[in-house]
């Protein structure tokens, strides 16, 4: 017999949002708020933390929990770890936090490329793993991992950014068979371009990107969301997000991958390496 999930035992519904201080991480925060969820948010910016639980508290009259992490640092992971595997309300995980590097790979920061990859994938990893034996138990939970379409393909100019994504992509499709009929549900959430901070942290030309491929966290979020309570395993928001996806994974590999590279390469030529 399985332990009741949270909303049998009388437990109100919590989720764990990582980089939840902006962008989609803050989305998720607030649309898990206006569905009378409890949060605990986790991010490196304390204060935009403190002012999003602060909004949150008092607008939605949930509770939110803020744990201050830099989850490449091995004990502030290990901390969120623990605060993951040890609560029983936990029936939602948003593994959101995470960052880009762009430009050539030869000409990139070794331990820049070291820290997106801890915390693209090995933190995301970890936390998973912390949190299925709880969900497993109790016969249900679901967890989230944001993913991008750059995980769909090999990005050159975003090289080791893809490499994370695609795999958060292959990590999370093997899960999902492994979990079939635990109740437990994961989905690989893959954005396109999204208003967030996420372009000037990168370094990343945008200019060139038209208005129409754009979308707001917001509209990612819902997307995700209503993915997640249909059971679909992977979301790509968005239409032409979709048609771009479905084109990308029926052409030829070596043909997407030379294309990228003649479409970046140009930029990168033109606006120096950063």
């Amino acid at each position: 017999m399985t332990d009741p999930s949270p909303a049998d035992s009388g437990l109100r519904r919590r989720a764990l949002v990582t980089g939840a201080s902006s962008g989609i991480g803050r989305a998720f925060a607030q649309r898990l708020a206006s569905d009378d969820r409890d949060l605990v948010v986790v991010a490196r910016n304390g204060e935009a933390l403190e002012a999003l639980a602060a909004e949150l508290r008092e607008r939605r009259g949930v509770d939110v929990e803020v744990r201050v992490a830099d989850l490449t640092a091995r004990d502030d992971l290990r901390g969120i770890e623990a605060c993951v595997a040890a609560e029983p309300g936990f029936d939602l995980l948003v593994n959101n936090a995470g960052f880009g590097t762009a430009g050539p790979f030869a000409e990139s920061d070794p331990e820049e490329e070291e820290r997106e990859i801890l915390l693209n994938a090995v933190a995301l990893t970890r936390l998973t793993r912390a949190a299925l034996p709880g969900m497993i138990a109790r016969g249900g939970g679901s967890i989230i991992n944001v993913s991008s379409m750059a995980g769909l393909a090999p990005n050159p100019y975003f090289a080791t950014y893809g490499a994370t994504k695609a795999f958060v992509n292959s990590f999370t499709e093997a899960i999902h068979e492994e979990l079939r009929g635990t109740g437990v549900r994961v989905q690989s959430l893959c954005p396109g371009f999204t208003r967030t901070d996420f372009q000037r942290r990168a370094k990343a030309e945008v200019d060139w990107i038209p208005d129409f491929a754009w979308m707001e966290a917001d509209a990612v979020v819902d997307a995700s969301l209503d993915a997640l309570e249909r059971g679909q395993l992977v979301c790509v928001p968005g239409t032409s997000n979709r048609l771009v996806a479905g084109v990308t994974g029926a052409l030829p590999r070596g043909w997407v991958r030379r294309a990228v590279a003649a479409s970046m390469g140009s930029r990168f030529q033109r606006s120096g390496p950063h």
